[in-house]
């Protein structure tokens, strides 16, 4: 799985998330970067991304998943969150016009969309995407999620503790400040 942050620090935040899921993009635009800029970039928390695709509602979720594997195996972790951040970023332009946009619905794209977008960050991804290479893999942190008690997302897990939602930053911080101080 990709790992945001010092793989070596005291609190680990697993984050089992949907691409399409308008409230994991709401975290995203809302609360990740606040998170990355306090803790992740600091040395004191890593970020470890896993999938959590709710297909019944966003049929988008899995080849958006299979996209950031696809681009993660041309060139790691970093690439990785180059394309999560690309595909949060351009569902924003498409709901509100702005790339840090208010989130107000889930959006609608293709695969096409997403292999525009890997393009435009500097990866071809079409023969990866269309194979379905990384299906197995996004239904395996499917399975954890659910196994490590999710049923909605976005699900988060700090060191065992269960955050669920779209939580603003102080819910976090709450937690981090906890664990870090043990």
């Amino acid at each position: 799985d990709a790992v945001l942050g010092n793989k070596d620090v005291k609190v680990t935040i697993i984050e089992f998330s949907d691409y399409q899921c308008p409230f994991c993009r709401k975290f995203w635009t809302e609360t990740f970067s606040q998170l990355k800029t306090t803790y992740i970039d600091t040395g004191k928390v890593k970020l470890v991304f896993r999938d959590f695709p709710l297909i019944s509602i966003h049929p988008m979720a899995q080849p958006s998943a299979e996209a950031a594997e696809c681009v993660r195996e041309k060139d790691g972790d970093a690439a990785y969150f180059k394309m999560h951040d690309k595909m949060f970023s351009e569902q924003n332009i498409l709901d509100s016009g702005n790339p840090s946009g208010a989130v107000t619905k889930t959006v609608v794209y293709t695969n096409d969309d997403l292999k525009k977008w890997a393009k435009e960050i500097g990866y071809d991804i079409s023969s990866c995407l269309d194979s379905g290479k990384y299906k197995s893999e996004v239904e395996k942190d499917t399975a954890d999620a659910a196994k490590a008690g999710g049923s909605g997302t976005p699900y988060f897990v700090i060191n065992g503790k269960a955050l669920s939602g779209a939580q603003p930053f102080s819910a976090f911080q709450q937690v981090i400040e906890a664990e870090l101080n043990k």
